[in-house]
């Protein structure tokens, strides 16, 4: 059974994940070190994990398993879950994959060094409504094919 984990500490787009999943019947997991609010759905779990460094992640990239689907804005995250075979979407709707998921890593890790070094000051773009339909509409696609896969 298809499921989806989410990397929710951070997350602009529960509600919308919450919807999708929904309407097709998926668990899904909603995973946190703490402050989200619970859901009224029986699909979805939500998981406290005890505050730390990448306590949320492994939580997910133990259990994610090949087509399941991950929800983050993580990085390194996402290179656990694709390397175990699921699909992997940023909440703005950009896919992770095999193909982006190096050079995605390297580019974190030169940003990541240049924010140390003083040489880049500001943060990521700000969320934007056009991110939240690129997600909806990457998120439907996502589960559409995933769901042809397992057939």
């Amino acid at each position: 059974m298809l499921e989806i984990y989410v990397d929710a500490d951070a997350c602009p787009v529960k509600g919308e994940i919450l919807r999708v999943a929904g309407r097709h019947g998926l668990k899904t997991w909603m995973v946190s070190d703490g402050g989200v609010r619970p859901s009224a759905s029986p699909l979805v779990e939500l998981v406290i994990v005890p505050s730390g460094m990448d306590a949320a992640d492994d939580w997910i990239a133990e259990r994610i398993g090949a087509g399941d689907i991950a929800l983050t804005a993580d990085t390194p995250l996402a290179a656990r879950c694709i390397a175990k075979g699921a699909r992997v979407l940023r909440f703005n709707g950009r896919p992770f994959d095999p193909q982006s998921i190096g050079g995605a890593l390297a580019t974190r890790d030169l940003m990541a060094h240049l924010r140390e070094t003083g040489e880049i000051t500001g943060g990521p773009p700000p969320f934007t409504k056009q991110d939240r339909s690129r997600f909806l509409d990457a998120l439907e696609t996502a589960i559409q094919a995933a769901k042809r896969e397992r057939r």
